[in-house]
């Protein structure tokens, strides 16, 4: 007997929504990481920080939706998040790299892979 996400010949199918949102998340991500820099200014001093941990946890959680592996996608973005700060440091003219932006990127990445655990957990209501 198959599953609603398994086919016939026992291979997962994937959605097109989920692919569609993994891949507008990777775009968004990497514009992000590698675009121009834009200075976020907010209410408070912390607001760039939220966005790091956003811009690592919304594409770890798309990911990983699309390839039905919470694994694959926190080793993709965990080896992603510190090489995104070196590239910036060394490579991205006007752009340098910071040692808390790639820890509260990790964290995005923990924040997106635990929200693919929940998401999977059966539901007891």
């Amino acid at each position: 007997m198959t599953t609603p996400t398994e086919s016939a010949t026992g291979a997962r199918r994937v959605s097109r929504g989920a692919v569609a949102f993994a891949v507008v998340a990777v775009v968004a991500q990497l514009l992000a990481l590698y675009g121009p820099d834009v200075t976020v200014e907010g209410p408070v001093s912390w607001t760039d920080k939220v966005v790091h941990l956003l811009v690592f946890a919304v594409p770890t959680y798309a990911v990983g939706r699309a390839l039905g592996s919470v694994r694959a996608a926190v080793v993709i973005f965990a080896v992603h998040a510190p090489l995104s700060e070196l590239v910036q440091h060394y490579v991205l003219p006007g752009r340098t790299g910071d040692v808390w932006d790639a820890a509260l990127d990790l964290v995005g990445v923990a924040l997106g892979a635990a929200a693919l655990v929940v998401r999977a957990r059966p539901r007891r209501w």
